[in-house]
């Protein structure tokens, strides 16, 4: 059985981190109470990428914090991820699941309505429900969902959701009231001042408010 807790579920962004490194992101972000850690890099090196997941992990395996890899399969098996993240465009998910094999974590990105029904057919953990609200750190997306759109997609989809794009402490409550089993940020986190602060509270507005 695979254990895993999308209830406060960081995306990382270097570009949005103050100049901070990375795993000092990282580090505070678990320190404040995040579930899950997905290691989000589209402008580096393969080189580098894969020292970041190795430095990550380090931070994240004594801890039992999955660490997730976006879009890279190569990256995911080179670092022995505990999963890998895929959009609509990326590689298929029968490749992906048969490359990471039945043990390994699973979450596909969702922007209408028709795929998240869609995915009930495929054999992932999670789906990412995105975006909910617009934002700037996702703009090759559809239309964003809202909160009605979000609560259609969760009904209809059987597999656990985690929202995405433009949730902050503001309206995480909203997002678990609406069905979702978690809130996936990156700015709220990763530009706040105080990372492992932002994370605590946000974490208690989750717990507040899953039933």
């Amino acid at each position: 059985m695979k254990n895993f807790d999308l209830s406060l579920y960081l995306v990382t962004d270097r570009a949005l981190s103050l100049g901070r490194p990375l795993e000092f992101i990282v580090e505070e972000a678990v320190k404040g109470g995040v579930t899950m850690v997905q290691l989000r890099e589209k402008d580096c090196s393969s080189l580098e990428f894969y020292k970041l997941g190795m430095k990550l992990k380090k931070i994240l395996n004594p801890l039992n914090i999955p660490l997730i890899i976006n879009d890279r399969l190569d990256i995911a098996l080179a670092v022995d991820a505990d999963g890998l993240h895929i959009g609509q465009s990326d590689l298929p998910w029968q490749v992906a699941r048969q490359l990471l094999g039945s043990d390994k974590i699973l979450g596909l990105s969702v922007e209408t309505q028709q795929q998240a029904e869609d995915a009930n057919h495929l054999d992932v953990d999670y789906i990412g429900v995105s975006p909910v609200f617009a934002t700037p750190t996702k703009t090759d997306t559809f239309q964003p969902f809202g909160l009605d759109g979000l609560k259609r997609a969760c009904r209809v989809c059987k597999h656990p959701a985690v929202a995405i794009g433009g949730i902050n402490l503001n309206n995480a409550a909203s997002i678990i009231q609406h069905g979702a089993e978690g809130v996936a940020l990156v700015s709220a986190i990763s530009s706040a001042e105080d990372p492992a602060n932002a994370a605590r509270e946000l974490k208690l507005e989750i717990q507040k408010n899953i039933r």
